[in-house]
């Protein structure tokens, strides 16, 4: 099994790092690129739903952008412990209908010692926004990289 650094235990900086990577991946849109960092056996609970290895993490991703168009996310660290990450998070995207929403929601990882997440619990709230209260597009510049964002 192939490494996926950074490895716990975490530092402050690698953290950061783990925190960047997942935010990059998720940003691509790509659910068998997001996939590869969790490990075969990864559990999740992404609001009410819950999730078990990931070939069933690549058909949530899947069925995810395909509801949640021009999706775009920001990723900040909130605390790290040994093998675990707690991180908070704002999405946007527009649904089918072109109503946009912006969604707030942390999440808590739990990483293997080859750096896989197993374990992904997120709790996650949307709140509807106009088109011109939008703020988030696109991957981070890289002036942005490792900066918090607002609350509203």
């Amino acid at each position: 099994m192939a490494d996926r650094p950074p490895l716990p235990p975490f530092t402050r900086e690698t953290a950061a790092q783990k925190v960047q990577a997942a935010e990059d991946a998720w940003n691509t849109r790509d659910p068998q690129r997001v996939a590869l960092a969790y490990s075969e056996d990864s559990v999740w609970r992404n609001r009410d739903t819950f999730v078990t290895g990931r070939a069933e993490i690549v058909e949530f991703l899947a069925a995810k952008w395909t509801r949640e168009h021009e999706y775009a996310l920001r990723k900040d660290l909130w605390a790290f412990d040994g093998n675990r990450i707690a991180v908070r998070f704002q999405y946007e995207c527009r649904d089918a209908d072109g109503q946009w929403w912006r969604s707030y929601g942390n999440e808590l990882w739990e990483f293997d010692e080859h750096g896989l997440m197993t374990r992904r619990e997120a709790s996650i709230n949307d709140l509807a926004i106009e088109e011109k209260d939008r703020r988030v597009f696109g991957t981070r510049p890289e002036s942005e990289r490792g900066r918090s964002f607002p609350l509203q």
